[in-house]
């Protein structure tokens, strides 16, 4: 019979891919394009662990395009944060990450925690009263004032970011939620457990001062506030503490409670008690 005389091609050349390898690889160029695009960006509210999350980033050359901080306002002229710590973020902690070439961008809500306070309520059996104070455990002033701001700026950002938040490796509980998200932990993913965090700030200078009267950073109107904050308050910062006064004196509220137990009225009371009671060892000087 006669030889056939068509072309013999080279079985290497000719390998077909089948869909599941063709459809891999498109995957694995749209991957790298994305990481290509991506954008980093850490959440920063400058207490010891979102810090410490910076600085890991800088020591480990981790990708970081901005530190995003939103300032939480009490009205609008004045902050939520206690004032020391106000201080240490504008007058240390971002001239510090600027002068690392990081990028620090600030964010606020137009609404305030005395916008919030005075709401009037519109439906339900509470219609026609103010809102008042938050609620301990469902903060509005978080709902209302922090997150959108950060969220709307993301939005912005486009699909492609990566968040860093500062978790530590001993915060199980808070680390699962972030599986299945664009959020990461650089505390968790280094060993970084939190009471390790305070050196890693202090090494840089870039502890704030509030860790000096608190174990927890949080608006100076916090109603989770410890009993050492709120007396750091009443006798550093009169001027704000007179403000929560006037808010508790306003009529038709909610509740008058300004945490769980108390109005903010009986807490003064309680410090002016506190001050009021003189010991012997007050009046006389003992050997």
């Amino acid at each position: 019979p006669a030889r056939s005389t068509a072309p013999i091609l080279h079985k290497r050349r000719c390998k077909r891919i089948s869909d599941a390898e063709e459809t891999d690889a498109r995957q694995t160029v749209k991957n790298r394009k994305e990481l290509f695009n991506m954008k980093y960006m850490a959440a920063c509210s400058f207490g010891k662990d979102s810090i410490a999350t910076v600085i890991l980033a800088k020591e480990h050359n981790e990708p970081l395009d901005e530190v995003v901080y939103c300032e939480v306002m009490f009205d609008d002229e004045i902050s939520g944060e206690v004032p020391e710590h106000r201080q240490f973020i504008y007058e240390t902690a971002k001239p510090i990450f600027e002068s690392w070439g990081i990028k620090v961008t600030i964010l606020r809500s137009q609404k305030t925690y005395v916008s919030n306070f005075k709401h009037v309520i519109t439906k339900g059996d509470q219609a026609g009263k103010i809102r008042t104070f938050p609620l301990c455990g469902r903060c509005s002033i978080q709902r209302d004032c922090k997150l959108p701001p950060i969220n709307k700026y993301k939005r912005q950002m486009g699909n492609d970011v990566i968040q860093y938040l500062g978790i530590a490796k001993d915060e199980q509980e808070r680390l699962l939620r972030l599986e299945g998200t664009k959020k990461i932990s650089l505390l968790d993913k280094y060993g970084i457990e939190e009471s390790a965090t305070f050196d890693m700030c202090r090494a840089y200078g870039l502890l704030s001062p509030i860790y000096e009267f608190t174990d927890r950073g949080g608006c100076w109107f916090c109603p989770n506030a410890k009993e050492k904050e709120l007396r750091h308050l009443y006798d550093y910062h009169k001027d704000l503490w007179e403000r929560m006064l006037e808010l508790q004196a306003l009529p038709n509220k909610v509740t008058e409670k300004f945490d769980r137990k108390r109005t903010f009225a009986e807490i003064d009371e309680k410090f002016k008690s506190d001050d009021a009671q003189m010991t012997l060892y007050d009046l006389f000087d003992f050997p």
